[in-house]
């Protein structure tokens, strides 16, 4: 029996008694079956003394083929963990920071964070694709600017772009622009926050129109298991979570081929969990904060348990891990 502590995003704390649409639940849920000790907290109920880090955390429970969660927090050393998720949603803000500090005191020969709190601070959702520029054709050109002229030229160059807060989430502050629109100038200085704020701005990918594809990295591994996320209500990405948005799809060939070109270095990086937006087979962005996975969709497209394959990945991961390490104990 593993002792566990799911970090979950505030407006979930609230209303724990949630939705199956939220991968958290299913993370909590199926840990809590296999006989495991949850507890959930939010990142500002962490905190340090000293050295030492520590949180207020709340015991969860099933009942009814649902979980609750006990009303009284717990002070409980985040060092008695066996294993911590960081699942708190951007917007990747000073708070957020914060909280990545206080869980770079934790003792990673006893606790396994998944994902590393320092890639979290370091490795942006929208940056982190320029990591594989060694790949032809594995991520669109972009550039991250402030300068209005810098983002017209590359405007005027591609002809068609989309610009993107560097620090939010889904599809929040994201426009798409072409260079007849006759409110250039005005989009670019609300994105940019009157040119002080870098944004990533991304070519646009004619794709998008079909919708792109999440593709689900657990341990090294890509599932087969995806959904495409289509535009609905006017706008040209995704922005609402429901049965019309999400769509049954399949990995193309070199969809199969992303897994082996990102994997190491996500290993070397800390990261273990990760969601990839895909469009035409090109990485338009790497989500590391809080992926999520779309876990009760998949379920029913695909009729599977994916919560069950998810977590037996992650077990066997720390099983090999843990092997391995006994084995370099055991030579020295």
């Amino acid at each position: 029996m593993h002792n566990i502590l799911i970090i979950i995003d505030e407006i979930e704390f609230k209303y724990f008694e949630f939705n199956k649409l939220v991968t958290n639940f299913w993370f909590v849920y199926e840990y809590l079956k296999r006989g495991n000790k949850v507890s959930i907290t939010t990142k500002n109920k962490l905190y340090l003394k000293k050295d030492r880090p520590f949180g207020l955390c709340f015991d969860t429970y099933i009942e009814s083929n649902n979980i609750k969660k006990v009303q009284s927090a717990a002070v409980q050393s985040l060092n008695d963990f066996d294993i911590i998720y960081f699942r708190s949603d951007p917007p990747v803000d000073i708070n957020y920071i914060n909280a990545t500090y206080i869980l770079s005191y934790i003792d990673k020969t006893k606790t396994f964070v998944i994902n590393d709190p320092i890639a979290l601070r370091e490795k942006n959702e929208k940056l982190y694709v320029n990591e594989f520029c060694k790949y032809d054709g594995l991520i669109p050109d972009n550039i991250v600017s402030s300068d209005e002229k810098i983002i017209k030229e590359f405007l005027f160059e591609y002809g068609q772009i989309v610009l993107k807060p560097t620090n939010r989430c889904f599809g929040s502050g994201v426009f798409y622009l072409n260079d007849k629109d006759k409110n250039i100038n005005t989009i670019i200085s609300t994105v940019t926050e009157n040119f002080k704020t870098a944004v990533m701005v991304q070519q646009y990918l004619p794709e998008i129109k079909e919708g792109d594809k999440r593709l689900i990295y657990v341990c090294g591994e890509i599932f087969e298991y995806c959904v495409r996320k289509v535009a609905t209500n006017n706008d040209f990405k995704f922005n609402e979570h429901n049965k019309d948005t999400l769509k049954f799809t399949e990995l193309t060939p070199k969809e199969k081929t992303i897994q082996d070109l990102v994997k190491d270095k996500f290993e070397q990086d800390g990261i273990y969990l990760a969601g990839l937006d895909v469009i035409d087979g090109k990485i338009i962005e790497i989500n590391i904060t809080s992926p999520c996975f779309f876990i009760n969709e998949i379920n029913s497209i695909f009729n599977i348990e994916f919560e069950k394959i998810i977590i037996d990945k992650i077990e066997k991961y720390m099983d090999s891990k843990s092997t391995l390490k006994n084995s370099v104990l055991q030579i020295s």
